[in-house]
This record gives C-alpha cells, sequence and structure tokens, in this order.
C-alpha cells in the first residue's frame, strides 16, 4: 500500500498539479487509513490486506471508527473523499477492479459557514494597523487586500507584485488546482498595497513577507489577521471569515450569484450558494422593519393602539 501511496502522490503532485496543502491533506488521510488497517491486522494476528482485498464494509467500519473517535461529520466526510480519490486512481492504473469507496455514502455534512463581519466591523478592523512603520502598512494591506477581492488565505500566501495590475485594478489569481482567475481589486486595497511597496524591501520574496524579505506564510498571516480582530471584539475569526464577509457584503448590496461565484472561484454553484442563508436573513431584517405588515412594524401599530385605547377609555 506504501508504493501505491507514493505514487497517487506523485500523479496528484505532476498531474493534478495539486498545492502542497491539499497533498498534505490527502498524504494524511490515507495514513490515517492504514494506520487503521494495521492496528487491525495487529490485534487479529492476520496479514496485512493487500489493496484488492479492501471492500466497502473495510471502508464502512474505518467511518465506524472515526466516529467512535468523535470527529465531524465534515472530517468524517473529506477522509472518504480521500478513499474514493485514491481508489479511483488505482482504479485507473488497473490496480484494484473496482472503487469500493464510492460504494459508501458520505454522512451528511453538518451546515457551516465561518463568522463574518457586519460592514461597520469591517471597516474599523481596516483602520486598526496604526502607524506608518513597515509591519503596520503591511498588515494594512493584507487586510485591505482579502476584504477587497475575497481571495483564499493560500492564494493571497501566492501573491507576487506583477500579479497586481495597478491602473486596470485587477489582480491574478492561482485558485486550487492552479487555476488561474481575474478578480477586481479595489482603490482602497490599491493604495494599501502602493503604500506598503513603499517600505518593502526590494529583494524580499512574495508579495507580503516578514522581516527577513522571506514569503509570508498562512500561519503567519493567520496569526496576523486574528490579531486585528481582537480589535474588533470577533477573536476567534479567521482569513477565511474575510473571504466570508467579502461574499456575505456582495450579496447584501444586490450581486448575483454567479457572478459572486465567479469571484470566489467556486467551481460548482452549490458552494457558492451556502452563502445566501445570510442574504435572507438580512432581507428578513429590511423587511420586518420597513413593510406593513413586518414584526416590527406590527409592534410599533399595537403600541399605537394600546395607547389611542387608553385615551378613548
Amino acid at each position: 500500500m506504501d508504493r501505491a501511496i507514493q505514487d497517487f502522490s506523485r500523479y496528484l503532485k505532476i498531474e493534478r498539479n495539486a498545492s502542497d496543502h491539499t497533498l498534505r491533506n490527502y498524504l494524511s488521510d490515507l495514513a490515517a487509513f492504514r494506520a487503521f488497517l494495521a492496528e487491525g491486522q495487529a490485534s487479529e494476528k492476520r496479514p496485512a490486506p493487500i489493496l484488492e482485498s479492501i471492500d466497502h464494509l473495510t471502508i464502512r467500519g474505518y467511518l465506524a471508527f472515526l466516529y467512535r473517535k468523535r470527529l465531524s461529520k465534515t472530517t468524517v466526510a473529506r477522509k472518504l473523499a480521500s478513499l474514493r480519490s485514491f481508489f479511483q486512481f488505482l482504479l485507473r492504473e488497473g490496480r484494484v477492479t473496482v472503487n469500493h469507496a464510492k460504494r459508501v455514502a458520505s454522512p451528511k455534512r453538518e451546515k457551516y459557514l465561518p463568522g463574518s463581519l457586519n460592514v461597520d466591523q469591517a471597516i474599523r478592523l481596516m483602520s486598526l494597523p496604526k502607524g506608518e512603520e513597515r509591519s503596520a502598512l503591511r498588515d494594512r494591506a493584507i487586510l485591505e487586500t482579502f476584504y477587497s477581492t475575497g481571495i483564499r488565505l493560500s492564494e493571497l500566501v501566492a501573491l507576487d507584485i506583477p500579479d497586481i495590475d495597478f491602473e486596470g485594478g485587477m489582480v491574478k489569481v492561482f485558485g486550487k488546482g492552479r487555476k488561474e482567475r481575474i478578480v477586481p481589486i479595489g482603490r482602497k486595497a490599491i493604495e494599501a498595497v502602493k503604500a506598503y511597496l513603499t517600505v518593502r524591501p526590494l529583494s524580499a520574496q512574495g508579495l507580503f513577507c516578514n522581516g527577513r524579505g522571506g514569503r509570508l506564510t498562512g500561519r503567519s498571516i493567520d496569526r496576523i489577521v486574528k490579531k486585528y480582530m481582537k480589535g474588533v471584539d470577533r477573536p476567534s475569526l479567521t482569513p477565511h471569515s474575510l473571504r466570508h464577509t467579502f461574499a456575505t457584503h456582495l450579496l447584501e448590496g444586490g450581486a448575483d450569484l454567479r457572478s459572486v461565484q465567479e469571484l470566489l472561484g467556486h467551481a460548482s454553484l452549490s458552494t457558492t450558494q451556502r452563502y445566501t442563508h445570510l442574504q435572507v436573513d438580512h432581507l428578513m431584517s429590511v423587511y420586518d422593519k420597513a413593510h406593513p405588515r413586518g414584526e416590527a412594524a406590527a409592534a410599533r401599530n399595537g403600541s399605537a393602539g394600546r395607547e389611542e385605547g387608553d385615551v378613548l377609555e
């Protein structure tokens, strides 16, 4: 099985052009499955199973094992998806005759969306990096770029200076699977990036760099964002929350779902549709406040009616 995993890793990297993050997730999931098989082999004193002998019952047993460990449905679903991709690769290579992982139903995932900021909080967040020091200018540019473009953390990490068209107000982004897309970037973000470039070391790697000139890692940017999130009383929010904030504010402002899908780089519209429940909440709030039959209006009318009744009595 080790040889098969190595070949699958090579396939992901070369043919699928998978990112390092995606590759680590796949290999971690497969290592966990391999450990599960090895544990069962040791406890039952039986030889290690060959790939062809792993069937849907084996995989169901693995999912049951994961549930006993109290892993979330989302995590279990991801691990099953990794197995499906792995066995599909083996099927294509002729090493197995059936992709048994496809015969196992995915758990129904919890509906989860990261938290988001309202407009006032987002504007306040942008103003938190104070001063003209290099780190403050860099952090302000990072926050503005996230909020203006809605790009992923990995996409922001990979940005280089030539990726930004300062005159045209566009950014070239390489998303999942190194798929290229062009997204707009607003005037405030461009101003913040230009200000940062005046103090950024000329020999630095990447657009956003650390004090030594090396490209900032995703972990470093995550720490930077969380530091400023404390300033708007949302310490649990992450860079992905800014992506969510971007999408939510676009939808609340009247953007159509298909356009938001393109901006976010979602392969499927169903992925973008997860954001619409907040748009519905916003519309219901507006309705309740403004419509004569809305809850807020009804409460006002009821109060007025009681006061009028008191006068009549």
